[in-house]
């Protein structure tokens, strides 16, 4: 086993820089060890395990690698937050690099960490693709990381969470980069209310990003699934883009293909659209579940 971890590690060493920071070390059955998944949090570890046991030859490779690691069990059952596994006690959210911009994260804040790094390419490209002038709508923004990689463009943003923590988090993440929060627009509740809202007010978007959970429940109890609703959202978002702008939708929903996911979108988006697709960041290579479909109107 301390061979196949050492080659995992050794394999993304590049990928390290201090601009980028943050990445995923061990991708489980793609490198070898299924169930087990390392990330690195600029310098900081993260264990992520599909069952409740750690493998002996596991704890003793940690043990000798002189890093604090935390330990997180992904069982949708249980939301806490991570737990001490070795090494020093994380105290306090501290910040990561990627691509130059710094985020937020926490060991303390419960099942996640505060940015999802299987997105880092998107979020690149986002930033590659916004200007001065240029308006994006981040929805189920959690920390607003998209957010930020557009407004270090000069793009104005609009920042939609059903949480109010999560929202003031993303201020953070505009603090931390210099950017003043004050100078963008930071909206709490529920994406298709707000979808409408922004419709009947005729307020328009060059770029959307659409990243729901798989499942969710509003405040009033209606049921969002990615493999029922997803085309619903997106037919409500492109009614507010603007002529010209494009949508980022994507999903980590393991039960359906990118062809289907890409099917569900154009079926119910009432305008035409061109589709194309973009492939996970290189740490990742286990099973490709994200989905991220780009949508040009």
């Amino acid at each position: 086993m301390h061979d196949l971890l050492d080659a995992a590690i050794a394999k993304r060493s590049s990928l390290l820089t201090a601009e980028s920071n943050a990445i995923r070390l061990i991708d489980g059955a793609g490198d070898g060890l299924p169930g087990l998944f390392l990330e690195s949090y600029a310098g900081r570890w993260l264990l992520s395990t599909t069952t409740g046991n750690i493998p002996p030859p596991f704890r003793e490779w940690l043990r000798d690698q002189a890093v604090s690691c935390y330990w997180k069990r992904l069982d949708q059952h249980q939301k806490e937050s991570p737990t001490l596994l070795c090494g020093p006690e994380i105290t306090a959210p501290f910040l990561i690099r990627e691509h130059g911009f710094a985020y937020e994260i926490s060991f303390q804040s419960g099942y996640s960490q505060g940015i999802f790094l299987d997105q880092r390419d998107n979020r690149a490209q986002v930033h590659r693709l916004m200007r001065p002038g240029l308006r994006l709508l981040n929805t189920f923004s959690y920390t607003g990381a998209f957010s930020v990689a557009a407004a270090m463009a000069g793009a104005e943003t609009t920042t939609l969470d059903l949480s109010q923590p999560y929202l003031d988090w993303a201020k953070r993440n505009f603090s931390h980069n210099s950017l003043n929060p004050a100078d963008h627009h930071f909206c709490k509740g529920d994406t298709f209310h707000w979808l409408r809202r922004f419709a009947k007010q005729g307020r328009l978007f060059d770029t959307i990003v659409l990243d729901p959970p798989t499942f969710s429940r509003d405040e009033k109890g209606k049921v969002f699934r990615v493999e029922e609703n997803f085309g619903e959202l997106a037919a409500l978002a492109a009614n507010i883009l603007a002529p010209g702008g494009w949508m980022l939708c994507c999903t980590n929903f393991r039960g359906i293909s990118s062809h289907a996911f890409e099917r569900q979108l154009l079926g119910e988006i009432p305008h035409p659209m061109t589709a194309r697709h973009s492939s996970m960041p290189p740490d990742f290579n286990d099973e490709p579940y994200l989905k991220s479909v780009w949508l040009t109107l």
